[in-house]
């Protein structure tokens, strides 16, 4: 799903114009990617929570030259916690195993 059709679905079940749902959901967006940035904790009940969290520094691996380390510094990386009703709903995708597999 994309922003526009997010936007398109919220207007025909609304009934308002396409450009001020557009507004709407882009300065919601704006918001949260401006508290998040500043290192805020964003959370939307029954949906989830992003948070900034700092990766730790490690060593990576050159897969052409595996024998050389690569120092990877520490960053800081955005993180989304599912609220409790889209795991369950997600939870629901899982595919079930078969019975009947040797």
């Amino acid at each position: 799903m994309t922003k526009r059709d997010l936007v398109i679905r919220i207007s025909n079940e609304t009934g308002l114009v396409q450009q001020q749902v557009l507004d709407v959901v882009q300065k919601t967006l704006d918001y949260i990617a401006e508290a998040v940035s500043k290192g805020d904790k964003v959370e939307l009940r029954n949906f989830g929570v992003f948070e900034v969290k700092i990766r730790k520094a490690r060593i990576g691996r050159n897969p052409n030259a595996p024998a050389t380390d690569v120092p990877i510094p520490q960053r800081s990386v955005v993180k989304f916690k599912p609220g409790k009703e889209m795991r369950a709903e997600v939870l629901k995708l899982t595919p079930k195993p078969e019975g009947n597999t040797p």
